[in-house]
């Protein structure tokens, strides 16, 4: 019990988030930089993972592409792959722009998986007979995909964006392993200092942050769920409201809603 006493002192004491403190302080500056690695890091994955899981939703072509290729990919250790891009990369570049261009490669290739695999699942789980009264109406199949499978499958699609923050989150502490910051830069002094408050304090922002970030998450999910999504009966009102798409009138999501709360 005094350990977790211990570590929460630390963590609260306000002489570890004063710039210029001993490094690796300020808190707050390893925090941001924790972020900054996940940000752009899910940014460039989901630039990468969004159109291809579209493409593969809508069109039903390269299944076991994705489920070969999300699995393959979680399997790789990020330690071992991290260490080696550091390798590669620092041949070329830098050593302080190594460990950043490392970082980010490791991670984005570990946040692809989950997106690709929500965004692919979500466009897919989009009910067949929503799509095929769209497709009947006269739309294009970019209208189909943004207007009516992209809305109804975005719970789905911010659930796999979710997965990969998270993974992001956790993993992105071994960045100090080739000496780049974060929270786990917290995490590494403390082992060299054999100091077991800053230890756990260190682990207990990553976890923080991860929940804190889990629940933004959990709430955009919970907004954007909307009813067609899955094996709902295809009604009258949503056969008009595929028609309607076509003019601008209404949406496909606004109907069913509509019809589910009569």
């Amino acid at each position: 019990m005094q350990f977790f006493i211990n570590a929460l002192a630390w963590l609260f004491d306000p002489k570890n988030y004063v710039a210029g403190a001993q490094s690796p302080l300020p808190i707050q500056d390893r925090i941001g930089e924790h972020l900054l690695y996940t940000l752009v890091s899910v940014a460039i994955a989901a630039v990468i993972a969004l159109p291809l899981g579209f493409f593969i939703g809508h069109t039903g072509r390269g299944r076991q592409f994705v489920i070969g290729f999300t699995g393959g990919m979680r399997a790789l250790p990020t330690l071992g792959l991290l260490m080696a891009l550091f390798l590669i990369v620092g041949m070329t570049v830098p050593f302080t722009q190594a460990a950043f261009v490392a970082s980010i490669i490791a991670f984005v290739i570990l946040a692809i998986p989950s997106i690709l695999a929500g965004a692919y699942a979500g466009v897919e789980s989009v009910n067949q007979q929503v799509v095929d009264a769209a497709r009947a109406s006269g739309m294009t199949e970019l209208q189909i995909l943004f207007r009516v499978e992209i809305p109804l499958s975005l719970p789905l699609i911010i659930g796999g964006v979710r997965s990969s923050v998270l993974q992001v989150i956790a993993t992105a502490v071994v960045a100090s392993y080739i000496s780049l910051g974060g929270i786990g830069a917290i995490i590494s002094s403390g082992i060299g200092l054999n100091d077991n408050a800053r230890i756990l304090g260190g682990a207990l922002l990553v976890t923080a942050l991860a929940l804190v970030i889990d629940g933004v998450f959990a709430l955009a999910q919970r907004l954007t769920r909307r009813r067609g999504v899955g094996g709902e009966r295809l009604t009258r009102a949503q056969k008009r409201s595929a028609r309607d798409l076509s003019t601008g009138r209404v949406s496909v999501a606004a109907t069913t809603a509509d019809e589910g709360n009569q």
